[in-house]
This record gives C-alpha cells, structure tokens and sequence, in this order.
C-alpha cells in the first residue's frame, strides 16, 4: 500500500517532467498491483501449508516470492532508475508467478484426490 501511495503522489510530480514519465509511472503501477496481487496469493499459500502441505505447496511459496521480488522489483527500479534494460529480467519473474499458480493448482488437486 505504501509503494502504490508513493507512486501516485511522491513518484508523479518526479516523474511529470520526462518525457517517459507516464510510461515509467505505468510501470510502477504494474509492479503494484502485482505485488499486492501475490502478497495476498502468499497468504493463500500459508493457509495451504496446514490444509495442503506437500512439495507443491512450498513450491509455491518460494515461486511466488522469487516472482515477485524479481517482476516487481525490477519494474520498481526501472521507474526509479529509467535503465530499460531492466524489462529483459522482468518476464522471468512474470514466468515464476505463473509457475506458482501452477504449484497451487496441483497442491489443491493433490488435496481434493483428483
């Protein structure tokens, strides 16, 4: 919630005189929404740990965290920065959280005997 408020009101007036500017804000809201998005797919995944436990289920903990550090954070610090070449690291991220997903699907299929 922080890291949104920041970019809507700190981040905006920074960023208004660049010629990027509302591309970079853009990004930050992506990184955003992800980020609280997989914060609460990582209060899921606590839940799970009691409901669901298995190997799956840690996976995606550990591809959910990964993911998000890593899709996030770079679009963070390519707001802050400009260094666009940050968005070549940014679709590995993009690519852990999906596998989470995948990890969660198969922890609850697990668990309902299917």
């Amino acid at each position: 919630m922080l890291l949104g408020a920041f970019g809507a009101h700190g981040l905006k007036s920074r960023l208004a005189g660049l010629a990027d500017g509302v591309e970079r804000l853009s990004w930050w809201a992506t990184a955003t929404q992800y980020h609280l998005i997989h914060t609460l797919a990582l209060a899921l995944v606590a839940w799970m740990t009691v409901y669901c436990p298995g190997r799956a289920t840690q996976s995606a903990f550990w591809l959910f965290t990964g993911g998000t550090l890593i899709f996030s954070g770079t679009l963070y610090l390519m707001t802050l920065t400009g260094t666009r070449w940050l968005g070549a690291i940014t679709p590995i991220g993009g690519t852990m959280l999906v596998a989470g997903w995948i990890a969660v699907a198969i922890a609850a299929a697990r668990e309902s005997g299917t």
